[in-house]
């Protein structure tokens, strides 16, 4: 198992690829980066965990590093990615005179075992936020860096500093007022007036914020799994169909107590797949088309134009969010996967709004980092009626055309292994449109299907995905597609 650099950051398995020696000099390499940038300027760090069990190593690990090469440590503690980001923002707004970037400690949805480091840079962007993930060019900056040991560590006069801060969720659920306010949500405050909901969000990052905001939102009941703290996951991390429709899990917990919705957050709650009233797991997918939904209802609510808007999504992503943003007369441009590509063209295009197919909703308002609590609170408008009637989920649902999205793995020994498949599937589907800015995604658009072969961004493996509007037409073109690529 190799350590994987990518847009995303840094990525390996404790006590083997990731080790102090490695973090620490990771997160050195970042400094470094930041210091050349900043021209002069005093550089701060707003670093925060997911609070996976075994990252107080990372932690201390990371911070070493960046204050060896010179860099102010703002230290948040657990913290989810979106808070970070939003906190990013919040401190370089204090602090004109520095130059502010993030870090968040941790490997997403990756099993127990994993962790990671994951950078945060100040880039454009509107409403009062601009850090996100670095774009391609200024990740392989980084990596490169890294690679090549070009750290420069300072003497003991110029090492950064360390303090803390401890209201982090706080100003989130703040940032979350805010864009409700503005975005013509009507009053945050009784949002949640009415409602029963369900959240795990296992044992990590997500507990406070997730709480703090279903409170300030005046929710009528919450069922809170995973609320431990522990950062040990009572199940597999990332939110899938298998890992919470379990005895005792969420879908059971919603659909035996009656609640209208239920909310699954993975360990630094960048993500969000729902469960509706049923119990039934509705899937990350439907993550984006509904807030998409929500806000360009609002929007039109409100009586602001939406003919014309952007949204932004990557190529792996449903062909939902295209269906709701048609209705309203907005048009979505499609990226290479990853959040960095996809936050790159929302800045550049002004987007409204946002986000992947892993249930990962961006929302400019709030930051340009997927966010799990701005997802929960859009889908809890549309629940609300106050986007005009009060209707349970399953039939928001039920109204939005319904498409298969089926995945497969291949395990490679290397990234660049998947070269080859990609030429062959490029090859056989010549006669149709083929984007090949992220390995091969065939647009089959006569049968509302497409085909998408990659290397993954984060493992070691390379993705098969397709979409049509039935799983066995799904199925049939995974079949195609393995059999050109042998």
């Amino acid at each position: 198992m190799t350590l994987m650099l990518s847009v995303s950051g840094c990525r390996g398995i404790v006590g083997e690829t990731l080790t102090p020696e490695v973090a620490s000099r990771f997160a050195a390499s970042y400094a470094s980066f930041l210091m050349e940038q900043a021209k002069g300027k005093p550089v701060s760090v707003v670093l925060g965990r997911d609070g996976r069990a075994g990252g107080h190593m990372l932690h201390a690990a990371a911070t070493s590093g960046l204050i060896a090469a010179g860099a102010n440590v703002v230290d948040v503690g657990i913290a989810m990615t979106p808070t970070v980001a939003i906190a990013t923002d919040s401190f370089a707004r204090e602090n004109p005179n520095d130059f502010v970037a993030g870090m968040v400690l941790t490997a997403s949805h990756n099993p127990q075992q994993w962790n990671g480091l994951k950078c945060l840079l100040p880039e454009g962007g509107e409403f009062g936020a601009s850090a996100a993930a670095p774009r391609a060019v200024l990740a392989g900056e980084i990596i490169e860096r890294f690679k090549s040991a070009g750290v420069r560590y300072v003497s003991w006069e110029r090492l950064g500093e360390a303090s803390d801060r401890s209201d982090a969720d706080e100003g989130h659920v703040q940032r979350l007022f805010s864009a409700l306010e503005d975005g013509g949500f009507g009053d945050p405050e009784t949002l949640g007036e009415g409602l029963s909901i369900g959240i795990d969000s296992v044992n990590a990052s997500g507990v406070r914020g997730a709480a703090l905001a279903m409170e300030a939102m005046g929710v009528a009941e919450l069922l809170h799994l995973g609320a431990e703290e522990t950062g040990l996951f009572p199940h597999p991390p990332e939110p899938t169909e298998d890992n919470l429709n379990v005895p005792g899990g969420l879908c059971e917990c919603v659909r035996e107590q009656g609640l209208d919705v239920g909310f699954a957050q993975d360990p630094d709650a960048d993500r969000l797949a729902i469960i509706d009233e049923t119990g039934r797991y509705i899937g990350e997918e439907y993550t984006l088309a509904l807030g998409a939904l929500a806000i360009l209802s609002a929007q039109k609510q409100a009586g602001r134009s939406t003919q014309g808007a952007v949204f932004v999504t990557n190529l792996s992503t449903s062909r939902m969010l295209d269906d709701v943003c048609a209705t309203f007369g907005a048009r979505v441009i499609r990226t290479p996967v990853g959040e960095a590509n996809v936050v790159e063209v929302m800045k550049r295009e002004r987007a409204m709004a946002g986000g992947e197919g892993n249930g990962g909703v961006i929302w400019p308002r709030m930051t340009y980092v997927r966010d799990s609590i701005s997802a929960m609170a859009l889908v809890m408008w549309l629940l609300s009626g106050r986007s005009g009637e009060k209707r349970k989920l399953s039939e928001i649902v039920g109204s939005l055309h319904s498409y298969s999205i089926r995945k497969r793995k291949v395990d490679l020994a290397r990234r660049e292994d998947a070269n080859a498949a990609v030429d062959k599937i490029a090859k056989a589907f010549a006669g149709n449109h083929v984007d090949l800015s992220d390995g091969a995604w065939v647009n089959l658009e006569a049968k509302r299907s497409w085909l998408h072969v990659r290397a993954s961004n984060t493992e070691p493996i390379m993705r098969l995905i397709a979409e049509a509007p039935t799983q066995a037409e799904a199925d049939a073109l995974l079949d195609e597609a393995a059999r050109v690529i042998g």
